[in-house]
């Protein structure tokens, strides 16, 4: 594969009369839908984030069946999100794919385009709107897998540090739920610092370096900065110790290097599975309203299956699970490509 071109995100477009050539045609004769997507996106610079956008652009693209994306990416909360759902039903998207900010803030907007027959489906985390399609990795499975192998790596005692994700947002909230479930489970752990990083990688290795230089701590979990934080460890001048991380490519490389950890999945390719989810119900179809994805785990003693995530050619905050069965139909370049139909090329 080529190395990521990063994302070539659609501008803004202005209200737009939209023709759907097969929409209403009792003839039976499918494949010339051309539908348009909506995507809101809120974090802004956040690796994760673009790639999960690329899946969308990539499974889009795949389809045949859409000729354009809009896409409104900017850093905001709920009442921005809000918002960029409004522009995007002003615009006449066929579909909303977003990553929410709140399971509810965002109801009312929702039920706005669901009342205009616009599909929505949130992906990542879920929303509690009716006729919403929810798709999201398991978040709270994501936080327990993890806990849990820190803690038996520890043998069931010692001190933790806990770097979180951002307060308040569906997926850190549900990751802290199982979090808590694992550390009731094993009462000799001990959480000596609890920080929220922002899914900042730089931020998430400062923050680890001040914990590495003020506290004593036998493992750290986070919510998938970890490659920064394994870089502590020598700048602090301390031993490594076992660290809970994601799938991203750097930290397989690290484990693969011998760093003790394990990595839980959390594919951003649960876009291009939303994506997928959208275009079914769309052509007619009846897709389930939940789609959750259960998270794989690899430990750094699983050398064989690490070897075979980790992809050279990519940056190191590139997620190494791209494509998911049976949703997805793009190939993993089309993902580093990150181009959107209708976008110039």
């Amino acid at each position: 594969m080529n190395k990521r071109t990063g994302l070539r995100l659609a501008a803004l477009l202005g209200a737009m009369a939209l023709v759907v050539a097969a929409c209403g045609d009792d003839s039976g004769e499918g494949g010339d839908d051309e539908f348009v997507l909506g995507v809101s996106n809120t974090l802004v610079g956040n690796g994760w984030r673009e790639q999960m956008i690329c899946s969308i652009y990539a499974e889009a693209s795949a389809s045949g069946v859409v000729s354009e994306v809009v896409t409104i990416n900017e850093n905001g909360g709920p009442t921005e999100q809000i918002a960029a759902i409004e522009s995007l039903i002003s615009q006449g998207v066929d579909a909303i794919i977003l990553n929410p900010t709140d399971p509810t803030a965002l109801n009312d907007a929702i039920g706005e385009a669901i009342a205009q027959d616009i599909v929505v489906v949130s992906v990542d985390s879920a929303v509690t709107a009716e006729g919403v399609y929810n798709v999201t990795n398991d978040q709270e499975a994501y936080g327990y897998l993890g806990a849990k192998w820190l803690f038996e790596e520890l043998g069931g005692a010692g001190t933790v540090a806990y770097m979180r994700g951002i307060d308040g947002v569906p997926a850190d909230t549900d990751r802290d739920t199982g979090f808590q479930r694992a550390l009731s489970e094993y009462p000799d752990i001990e959480v000596v610092s609890e920080v929220f990083t922002g899914w900042d990688g730089a931020a998430g290795g400062e923050l680890a370096l001040d914990i590495l230089t003020t506290t004593e701590v036998d493992g750290i979990w986070t919510s998938g900065i970890d490659l920064t934080v394994v870089d502590q460890f020598e700048v602090a001048n301390v031993d490594p110790v076992p660290v809970v991380g994601a799938d991203n490519n750097g930290f397989i490389a690290q484990m693969i290097d011998g760093q003790p950890g394990v990595a839980v999945t959390n594919p951003p390719a649960i876009g291009g599975v939303g994506t997928s989810i959208a275009i079914s119900a769309l052509q007619g179809e009846s897709p389930e309203s939940t789609t959750l994805l259960t998270p794989a785990t690899f430990s750094f003693e699983d050398t064989d299956q690490l070897e075979e995530l980790y992809d050279p050619d990519q940056n190191e905050w590139w997620s190494t699970y791209v494509e998911i069965d049976p949703y997805t139909s793009y190939e993993a370049a089309d993902v580093t490509a990150c181009q959107a139909p209708g976008a110039d090329s």
